[in-house]
Parts: C-alpha cells; sequence; structure tokens
C-alpha cells in the first residue's frame, strides 16, 4: 500500500502508513474468506463415483469445477477413463487418447495419454478383458510392507531374545 501512495506523492514514510493501518484496522474484524480445498480434496471428489459423493462434497466439487474451467476438462475425461476401466470397454481407448491428447491446457493428461500408446495392446487388453493380477499384486504390496515394517529390527539382540526364547 505505501508503493502505491508513495508513487502518487505521499511524503511520508513506510512507517507512518503501517502505524495509521494498524491504528484504524486493530478493533475491526476482517472479513474470513473460506479457504480452497486441498489439492487431495479435489482429487478424492473427481476420482470418486459421483453417486457415491455425499451432498457437500457434490457441492464443493460443483464450485471447484465452475472456477476453474481445466479442472472440468480434466474431471471429465477422468471419468470417462473411469467408466472405460469400470465397464470394461478397453476398444474406445483410442477415441478416449485422441481426445485426452488434444488437450492443450492440461500438459500432464496429454503425456500420460500419448504414455498409453506405447503398449497399446497390453493397455487394450487390461481394459477388455475381464481377468486382472489384483490379487496377485494384492500380496506383493502385503510383502513389501512388512519389509518396510521390519527394516532395521534384525540386530543380535533380536536374536539373542530369539535363542535365549527357544
Amino acid at each position: 500500500m505505501w508503493e502505491e501512495i508513495n508513487e502518487q506523492g505521499y511524503p511520508r514514510g513506510y512507517a507512518s502508513v503501517r502505524d495509521y493501518v494498524s491504528r484504524t484496522l486493530r478493533d475491526k474484524p476482517q472479513p474470513v474468506s473460506p479457504r480452497p480445498p486441498s489439492a487431495r480434496a479435489v482429487t478424492r471428489w473427481i476420482l470418486t463415483h459421483p453417486d457415491a459423493l455425499s451432498e457437500s462434497d457434490q457441492l464443493h466439487l460443483k464450485a471447484a469445477l465452475t472456477n476453474c474451467p481445466e479442472l472440468t476438462a480434466l474431471a471429465e475425461h477422468v471419468r470417462a477413463f473411469a467408466h472405460m476401466l469400470t465397464h470394461l470397454q478397453g476398444v474406445r481407448l483410442p477415441e478416449w487418447i485422441e481426445a485426452a491428447s488434444a488437450t492443450a491446457e492440461l500438459p500432464s493428461l496429454r503425456h500420460f495419454a500419448q504414455h498409453l500408446l506405447r503398449d497399446l495392446n497390453a493397455v487394450t487388453a487390461g481394459l477388455t478383458l475381464p481377468w486382472n493380477s489384483g490379487v496377485v499384486e494384492g500380496h506383493v504390496n502385503r510383502i513389501k510392507m512388512l519389509k518396510r515394517q521390519m527394516f532395521g529390527r534384525a540386530g543380535f539382540e533380536l536374536l539373542r531374545k530369539r535363542v535365549l526364547l527357544a
């Protein structure tokens, strides 16, 4: 504020403006604007099926989408991809990739779509066939979690306790 009024010819220094503002605004309540939603919350709203969102989340998502047209385009592409994934419609993948690659305002989505082209047959099969490796991936994920939990615990103390207890 001081820089603006100084350019207009205000003769006094920064401290006098600071003192005036602090005296004037000291006891007056400042308007509190609502906090914008976090990126994690918006991501959750977009990735959740619209029927599974609560009413408040639907309202928040609608407000976020009206404020950002790029986010609206992203949500449409994500919903179309999710529909392909859940209904095993992998034959529609090339047209989705073409639509996603045409979005200049969403470079990350465009790169994702272009990377899908690298192995289009495998991705199409994954989106079409009813078989998946989810159970195997779940076991691998569980083993990795156990390994992370146990990292750094092995040593002579643990070995000594195991030997003495046996």
